[in-house]
């Protein structure tokens, strides 16, 4: 946002003051609202669209606090800076637990206001940036969601995928969406009206996996008292997905290249062929020309599987992708329950993009619906995540900073993302209450 858009209230009983931040603020190219009593911000705030509002703390009557109170009760898209000439740690800590994004103490330069203005208001853009992208709903007309630009050529490639006739490799880690994948290239296909069948080649016992893809006839082996049909007659028109295709023992492998090359297949018993008018899209979480070299996957079979190889990225690169997909499964969880979709709070979403996610969509969505299931309240918080994803850093670590003093940062922001409940805190840190009480920095300790 350019900052000619941005409105921001200044509130202060010096009229100097007021001055002084208006002509800095002005010269910004900021749109800036005065006020020298809280009030007055009061009616401006509720006929005004203020981004950020810039309060002193000490006040005649109705002090800066409690401008902070009824900005954090009423208004969800507004970012506070609290300014004083009185500054004392406590007063710190309470101006932040309260509310205010930043602190700043008086005298201070304009290039120390402009530097804390610009780093709150970057704050509140990527909080829009997550609200719009976590509230729209996109998805896509290949029943994938996202719009991110990873997602954007996984759509490209599923177009030219499906307009032609050769064979699919899709690539990925486990839980990225292989098989909704190869849906989306199957039924966007001039095959869309035949079936799509899908194998789980690692799922079928070795002794069955000929009879269960090509099917057998009466008498081929004890047991066979009727002729059955296999999955390649089922799809017959249509398309065969072949999930796992490097769990296929070599000597299957044999056989599946046959049907690649021929475009015909046997049924187990019989020696007349049977023609295989099927599309043929394979996937696989593993390193197939890897599995090559080492004598374990047929290179003829790899290079008639990858005549169109599609990878799909891991969740981790799909950017703000995973905002749309939270929202989504919250919605479809919150309805098969019968419950109203809670509202995941900033923090918690930030936390959730900076994981891993070594399960990808697939371990997002199992974590969804637990959340979904065992949250109680309105809204998601960091304490609701699992361990493994509650803490992050907001900005990049300085390396110069004693043990001692990480130990204290850390503490402080567990205290925080549990309301300074010392049970909770301590029982994420892994010590008792009273190892934590001895911890706490005595100025943040007597702010409590």
């Amino acid at each position: 946002m350019k900052n000619e858009n941005v409105n921001i209230l200044v509130v202060d009983d010096t009229q100097n003051t007021l001055e002084i931040l208006q002509r800095s603020l002005l010269s910004q190219g900021y749109n800036i609202y005065l006020s020298s009593n809280v009030k007055a911000a009061i009616k401006i705030l509720e006929s005004q669209a203020i981004d950020l509002v810039i309060t002193d703390y000490k006040m005649p009557k109705t002090n800066g606090l409690e401008l902070i109170r009824h900005i954090k009760e009423n208004y969800t898209d507004i970012k506070i800076i609290m300014i004083t000439g009185y500054a004392t740690v406590e007063s710190a800590v309470i101006a932040i637990k309260e509310g205010a994004e930043e602190y700043l103490c008086k005298p201070f330069t304009d290039e120390e206001l402009a530097a804390v203005v610009q780093k709150v208001l970057k704050k509140l853009f990527t909080h829009r940036s997550i609200e719009k992208k976590y509230k729209s709903n996109n998805l896509n007309l290949y029943g994938i969601i996202g719009e991110s630009k990873e997602t954007q050529k996984m759509y490209s490639a599923i177009e030219k995928a499906a307009k032609a006739l050769a064979t699919v490799i899709i690539t990925g880690e486990s839980g990225t969406g292989k098989e909704l994948v190869a849906r989306a290239i199957h039924y966007n296909s001039k095959r869309s009206s035949a079936p799509f069948v899908p194998i789980h080649c690692g799922a079928i016992p070795e002794n069955l996996f000929e009879s269960e893809l090509f099917g057998y006839v009466k008498g081929a082996f004890t047991g066979a008292d009727q002729s059955r049909a296999g999955f390649f007659q089922s799809a017959e028109g249509g398309t065969v997905f072949l999930d796992e295709v490097s769990e296929i023992s070599l000597a299957l492998q044999v056989k599946l290249l046959r049907v690649l090359q021929n475009k015909e297949f046997y049924m187990v018993g019989s020696s007349r062929p049977y023609l295989a008018n099927i599309r043929i899209v394979a996937a696989t979480n593993k390193d197939l020309l890897g599995l090559v070299k080492k004598g374990l996957f047929r290179e003829d079979l790899y290079y008639r599987l990858t005549v169109i190889s599609i990878n799909l990225p891991p969740l981790k690169d799909r950017g703000d992708d995973i905002f749309l997909l939270i929202n989504y499964f919250s919605n479809k969880f919150s309805a098969e329950l019968g419950v109203e979709t809670p509202v995941f709070t900033e923090e918690t979403l930030l936390a959730m993009k900076k994981h891993s996610w070594p399960g990808n969509i697939r371990e997002l969505e199992n974590i969804i619906q637990q959340l979904i299931v065992m949250t109680d309240g309105p809204n998601i918080t960091i304490p609701d995540l699992p361990a493994s994803m509650r803490f992050f850093s907001k900005e990049k670590e300085s390396l110069n900073k004693s043990l001692a003093e990480v130990d204290t940062a850390y503490i402080i922001k567990v205290l925080n993302s549990v309301n300074n409940n010392k049970s909770k805190a301590a029982k994420i840190l892994g010590i008792d209450r009273k190892t934590l009480r001895d911890k706490i920095p005595t100025d943040y300790k007597d702010a409590l």
